[in-house]
């Protein structure tokens, strides 16, 4: 009698697997296909029965993961991801295409949910259902069944005994039933010796399948298949009274769940992404599930393709010779094929030249992988869900794995559209983009945004679906309750930033009554000075978006006078942290004046004026902490509202010897930090100030002022510090002189050289398009090529 006629004679079909093992998939199609049974039975929460048919649908690729969560807390959900390699994948689509019952017999996702709230617990239903992965000993300690096995067959790695014991040798076998006989062996003695490992929840979840598989005999008898993780069968096949069973499963909570079909990606499915029953390269195992035939050679062929898109240097012999050695390697080290390991040895050696770098990419996007799966509209999904899926077909902008950078243009509708899309799903704590750093020159009008899709943003819109049914009516909803919510100004001033941005008109006046109350009663002057900056934006986004602005532009202008009066008594006896801390409110505000002059604020005339004079308030008083007044000093210089010889006059005056060197040095630091090396380059009065009075510090203070001074300088770049030491070394202020020797330093002389000057002109003209001699519409010569003369 064969395996096939015992597993009848027996009952039900038990085939256990391996989650998202490709070798379990092809024994799976295998043995459905010989055995015909009349009715598949898979490890799954059964709520998703009513969703098997969607699988069935061309429109549905893998990976995908079944998605349940709480009606009353959507932020609760479990996944049961599926890969288009996972055997439970294999058995739905086998039963849908002979038109088999299909069921899911599992603990119902309504016990999973409820059960996690009462443990704290955030591992999913088939976290803790993988094939013992992740089952516990008594001790707490955790067993990995795949470790025991692979350690009893002498291997140190269960990856690499999985593929030698499965993978390669499953296609061989001609009874299908073969491996599965074999498994069931192992995990049976391993169950015998370790029992539940300490898992609390696989008793009772056997409870229930054992169940399901009885209700499912008396329908079809025992033409029946049971697809599981391999772990629970031996508790599968156990004879149990019911009444046992429907003990264990008597009281457990409940909640009430949603389930629906979501996009996976592959990354997720890597036990490095956090996912228990994750596997450490899907990429390999759905190409090894996918490829015809020679596995290697078209692996290694795509390897090779995506080194040269990354402009590295591999041909058609470099694939030869990694062949070859990959089948070396498996022939030394007694394998029956050439695995993963030594594929990625061959590609080390004889594509990457033994780098690691080019190595790591080949592992990132094959090994691991971005494929991103597709569900079909017909997928349940709550309403924010379906417009959100609207907005993005409108605007042309799929969901991807792969992190890709997005430039917008916020003059085009199509990509205002994508950046008020994006901004409000940030409002939503949907953080499927993140602003960058744009590398364009357009200002205000240019956005650059880093956007990559993760699954468990599918549970974020779930659970910003109790905002509103569209994504503009869920941002404005929180928007308003984040406001009324908000503990500091500066948060207040930040959400009406992201309310203008995202544009949402009905949002801002419930943030602009919150934000007003703030400001008025709020009388810290730090708090004043970090919401000015973030107002101030506000109003240039406004601007570009063509928002209405007025009110913000009103409360900006108070919060600016406010920020006026106090921030000099505010600076008085400071410790250093907090006067650091105040420098950086000083640049803010600085700068949001500067922009909040030009807007249609109140006595826009008033503004900058009553600034400068806040700022040589600071410079003059001795109570205000060394770094706040030379930042207000320099700030004076580089608006040409003080002369270079007023702010010489100041620094010496400071770096006098009545001076404490410490107070000397944090004056040092505001005045030339930030971008200040090329002030001391240019003028070199200064910098002999700073000279002689570092020379001049005693040996006690100067280990006390060494870290300041280094912090500042040492923020400088490598050419301006070089050109700093040589000024120096030669001795400041004597730029102007030339000795029988030259210049005292090259590219400074007491006249302009025309000849090195002319030199450069032709370069200029390449970088401005203007060609190398010139074009209609070219400056008449080239002193005015700039726009200036020489």
């Amino acid at each position: 009698m064969n395996h096939s006629a015992r597993a009848s004679a027996a009952g039900p079909l038990l085939l256990g697997v391996r989650h998202h093992g490709p070798g379990s998939a092809r024994a799976v199609r295998a043995a459905l296909e010989a055995a015909r049974p009349r009715a598949v039975l898979i490890e799954g929460p059964p709520e998703a029965d009513a969703l098997i048919p969607l699988a069935a649908d061309d429109r549905m690729r893998p990976p995908v993961a079944l998605l349940a969560h709480a009606v009353d807390e959507p932020g609760r959900s479990a996944f049961w991801p599926l890969a288009g390699f996972s055997p439970e994948w294999v058995a739905i689509r086998w039963a849908l295409a002979h038109g088999v019952p299909a069921r899911f017999i599992d603990l119902p996702a309504a016990h999973t949910l409820a059960w996690e709230r009462e443990e704290g617990s955030e591992e999913g239903s088939k976290e803790g259902g993988e094939e013992g992965r992740g089952a516990g000993q008594a001790d707490g300690v955790r067993l990995d069944p795949l470790a025991v096995l692979a350690e009893a067959g002498g291997y140190d790695d269960p990856e690499r005994w999985w593929e030698d014991a499965v993978e390669h040798r499953g296609a061989g076998d001609r009874d299908p039933l073969a491996p599965f006989a074999a498994l069931e062996e192992a995990m049976g003695a391993l169950r015998e010796r370790y029992g539940v490992g300490g898992h609390a929840r696989d008793p009772v979840r056997e409870a229930y399948m054992r169940l399901q598989v009885r209700a499912a005999r008396r329908e079809f008898g025992d033409e029946v298949a049971v697809v599981c993780g391999a772990w629970h069968v031996p508790a599968l096949r156990e004879r149990s009274a019911v009444t046992a069973d429907r003990a264990l499963l008597k009281g457990l909570p409940k909640v009430r769940a949603d389930m629906t079909w979501v996009p996976w990606t592959h990354r997720r499915l890597a036990r490095a992404g956090g996912y228990g029953a994750g596997i450490d390269s899907p990429g390999w195992y759905g190409h090894l599930f996918t490829a015809p035939d020679r596995p290697v050679e078209r692996w290694l062929t795509r390897v090779a393709g995506l080194l040269r898109e990354e402009d590295r240097i591999v041909s058609p012999a470099h694939v030869i010779e990694a062949v070859r050695l990959a089948e070396t390697l498996a022939a030394m080290r007694g394998r029956p094929l050439a695995g993963l390991s030594e594929t990625t040895d061959a590609v080390r050696a004889v594509m990457c030249e033994g780098s690691d770098v080019p190595l790591a990419l080949v592992h990132d996007r094959l090994v691991v992988g971005d494929v991103l799966g597709e569900v079909p509209e017909e997928a349940p999904a709550v309403p924010l869900q379906r417009d959100l899926a609207r907005q993005q077909r409108r605007l042309r902008l799929r969901p991807e794995a792969l992190e890709r950078e997005l430039e917008l243009d916020l003059r085009k509708e199509t990509d205002a559209g994508r950046s008020r899309l994006l901004h409000r799903l940030r409002l939503l704590g949907v953080d499927w983009g993140e602003p960058a750093a744009s590398r364009g020159g357009t200002g205000t009008f240019r956005e650059t945004w880093r956007l990559r899709w993760e699954p468990e943003l599918s549970v974020r819109v779930a659970e910003a679906g109790v905002w509103g049914t569209t994504v503009v009516a869920a941002a404005t909803a929180r928007a308003e309750a984040d406001a009324l919510a908000a503990r500091s100004l500066a948060d207040v001033t930040a959400l009406a930033e992201h309310c203008l941005l995202a544009e949402l008109p009905d949002a801002l006046p419930v943030v602009m009554r919150v934000l007003a109350d703030r400001a008025a009663l709020d009388a810290d002057v730090g708090h004043l000075a970090q919401a000015l900056p973030a107002l101030v934006r506000s109003l240039r986004y406004g601007d570009v978006r063509g928002t209405g602005t007025q009110a913000l532009a009103e409360v900006a202008g108070g919060l600016a006078e406010r920020v006026f009066v106090g921030l000099p008594p505010a600076c008085a006896a400071l410790d250093a942290d907090a006067a650091e801390e105040m420098r950086g409110h000083v640049d803010a505000v600085h700068g949001a004046v500067g922009l909040l002059a030009e807007a249609a604020v109140p006595r826009p005339g008033d503004l900058r004026p009553r600034w400068r004079a806040v700022l040589r308030t600071l410079s003059a008083r001795d109570a205000v902490p060394g770094v706040v007044r030379g930042r207000a000093v320099r700030i004076l210089l580089d608006d040409g509202e003080l002369g270079q010889d007023a702010a010489a006059r100041l620094m010496g005056l400071v770096l006098s010897p009545g001076t404490p060197p410490a107070d000397a040095a944090a004056w040092i630091e505001g005045f030339v930090g930030g971008g200040g090396g090329m002030l001391l380059v240019h003028d070199e009065r200064l910098l002999g100030l700073v000279d002689a009075w570092l020379t001049g510090v005693p040996a006690e203070a100067f280990t006390d002022v060494l870290p300041l001074l280094r912090r500042t300088f040492s923020a400088y770049e490598a050419g301006v510090r070089r050109t700093l030491g040589e000024l120096v070394r030669r001795g400041p202020g004597t730029a102007g002189r030339t000795t029988a020797a030259g210049p005292g330093l090259p590219g400074f002389a007491a006249e302009l050289d025309p000849d090195r000057a002319d030199a450069v002109l032709p370069v200029v003209r390449l970088l401005l398009g203007l060609g190398g001699n010139g074009t209609a519409g070219a400056p008449a010569d080239d002193n005015d090529l700039m726009g200036v003369g020489r």
